[in-house]
């Protein structure tokens, strides 16, 4: 199933790559660099760093909720550890439970006459 949606898209990315080899200068603004890269080369990698950036975004963004489930399994945890501790209280208390009714009965044997 996931090859279904990836298939098309690396075909469009190949064909893109393949499609744009005309150099581009890429200039950062407050030094006198230049690189001159491939065009499909340069989109390609900077689409690459943006969707990394992006995911780091998201990854920082469940760091909260990340901590909160684990602090609230671990209350479960506790409260489960409670709960049987009550539970094996009550069963103590109790004591012995009798048989269900009509279990002390014997089944008569007839005799044959």
């Amino acid at each position: 199933m996931r090859w279904i949606l990836l298939l098309p898209l690396l075909v469009l990315l190949v064909l893109f790559g393949l499609s744009n080899w005309e150099e581009v200068s890429l200039h950062l603004w407050p030094f006198d660099l230049a690189w001159v890269v491939p065009l499909s080369v340069a989109v390609l990698g900077i689409g690459a760093l943006c969707f990394l950036f992006g995911a780091l975004v998201a990854w920082m963004a469940g760091l909260p909720h990340r901590r909160r489930a684990r602090r609230m399994e671990e209350a479960a945890r506790v409260m489960e550890a409670e709960l049987s501790e009550h539970r094996a209280a009550a069963a103590r208390r109790v004591g012995p439970v009798p048989p269900p009714a009509g279990a002390s009965l014997v089944p008569m044997r007839r005799t044959a006459a």
